[in-house]
């Protein structure tokens, strides 16, 4: 912003823009109350992740049947189509195909499966330990090691059996199982609500298959593993995309992209999260300190982003990291970053964005009281609405034979000319727009409007 708010804007938003490519008042570093602490995920929100990710509810009474469902709808797991037979379910009952696929995987051993039955708190635990690839630790067990972890439970190995035994000394030993239900526990009791929410969510858990996140604003370590994160993170380099794109910035189609790995995606809740985005480290440093002094803690994912933009000739020297195209302009590629936040309520989320136009957005020039390098124009969004946000179209690209992926942002109104430009490009890109709600500085950027 040397010159004018106009020039800066220009660079700003080739820096930022529209298009990604996907590869998750006190002191600011005032210490967290106790208030502001958020303790790790429980039933609670495994239940509603299990809800808002794959519209899974199951009620207070579980049969095995509905908790085999469940496990085959979170893992994502079909039946092969080869012939499983079971001596209580035929191929056309409901629950065939689940219990089929589980069985291919491993799972189930059949030949009954007893779907109609309530689920007991030992099967749940079987079911889970297999399904989370933890059967063949749990077979190691040796009787002497399996009794002293049942200790724990004030259970004897009798009452489960000997494979039943290992999987839940397993489950404990892997936290699984976790400590808040060893006082009680009864192996044949019908599992309860929190006991099968806290296994599904485990198992997705230990199959990489829950939210991803480096820590909580709060966490005495963060900024260790922010910093961490962040001098690991590099140019991302995707030459299969980069050349879709870059196509569409020499033509003019698109003014810049970002690229990011899709595989640092957090997995958020959606109504519980949002994504905030900038080039400077030190803005994310005082960005997580603000939120810690305004009482607003929240998991924390560190996301890697390159932004692609053009930068003309005229401008001098383009520095390192540049591709010189046709015209004699040149392709500059820059290394930022997305921040995610997974709020513990949807206050928490709202709230986010009076403490961002408080205290990191730039309203004029040399405006003190500021955290470092705050722009005209940030850039956060939702995918859920949000009261005085605005919503825009992301023109979602990916690459089926890679992680990385295109997010062109636009107006709605420009989004049918912007798929357009790309299919003239390549007919057979896979593009899908999706609206979402963004902050107003930014949206009114999109419309070449003032801060």
């Amino acid at each position: 912003m040397k010159n004018t708010k106009a020039s800066y804007t220009k660079l700003l938003v080739a820096l930022l823009l529209s298009f990604s490519v996907i590869f998750t008042q006190s002191a600011a570093f005032a210490a967290p109350s106790e208030a502001a602490a958020l303790k790790e995920d429980g039933a609670a929100q495994y239940k509603q992740f299990l809800k808002e990710k794959f519209n899974v509810s199951l009620s207070s009474k579980v049969t095995k049947g509905e908790f085999i469902e469940a496990v085959a709808d979170i893992l994502g797991y079909e039946p092969s189509g080869k012939e499983v037979t079971f001596s209580d379910v035929k191929s056309d009952n409901k629950i065939y195909p689940a219990a089929a696929a589980l069985y291919e995987k491993g799972i189930l051993s059949g030949p009954a499966i007893q779907g109609d039955q309530v689920l007991t708190s030992a099967v749940a635990i079987s079911i889970a330990v297999r399904a989370a690839d933890l059967k063949e630790l749990a077979y190691t067990y040796p009787a002497v090691k399996v009794n002293k972890v049942l200790t724990k439970l004030n259970v004897k190995s009798s009452a489960l059996g000997t494979k039943g035994a290992q999987e839940v000394a397993a489950a404990v030993d892997t936290g699984l199982l976790p400590a808040e239900f060893y006082t009680g526990f009864k192996p044949k009791n019908a599992a309860s609500d929190q006991l099968i929410h806290t296994l599904l969510g485990k198992v997705l858990i230990t199959k990489g298959l829950y939210k991803k996140y480096i820590g909580y604003v709060n966490d005495n370590d963060i900024f260790q593993k922010l910093s961490s994160a962040y001098e690991t993170s590099d140019i991302i380099d995707a030459p299969k995309l980069q050349k879709l794109v870059n196509t569409a910035l020499e033509q003019s189609l698109i003014t810049g992209y970002n690229i990011k790995d899709s595989r640092f995606n957090a997995n958020f809740i959606d109504s519980l999260s949002l994504i905030y985005g900038h080039s400077d480290f030190n803005h994310a440093i005082q960005l997580i300190g603000l939120l810690r002094s305004e009482g607003l803690n929240a998991k924390v994912q560190f996301e890697p982003k390159t932004s692609a933009f053009i930068f003309l000739a005229e401008w001098g020297n383009p520095g390192p990291n540049v591709v010189k195209i046709a015209n004699g302009n040149y392709i500059s590629y820059s290394k930022e970053y997305d921040l995610e936040f997974e709020f513990a309520t949807a206050a928490d989320k709202a709230a986010f964005q009076d403490v961002v136009l408080a205290y990191a957005k730039k309203d004029e020039e040399d405006q003190a009281g500021l955290i470092v390098a705050s722009w005209w124009q940030p850039l956060y969004y939702s995918q859920t609405a949000l009261k005085d946000y605005e919503i825009i179209t992301n023109n979602f690209i990916t690459d089926p034979d890679s992680p990385y992926t295109v997010n062109p942002f636009s107006l709605n109104e420009d989004s049918a000319k912007v798929v357009a430009g790309f299919k003239a490009i390549d007919p057979n890109v896979n593009i899908t727009p999706t609206q979402f709600w963004v902050d107003k500085p930014f949206f009114r950027y999109l419309h070449n409007e003032a801060a």
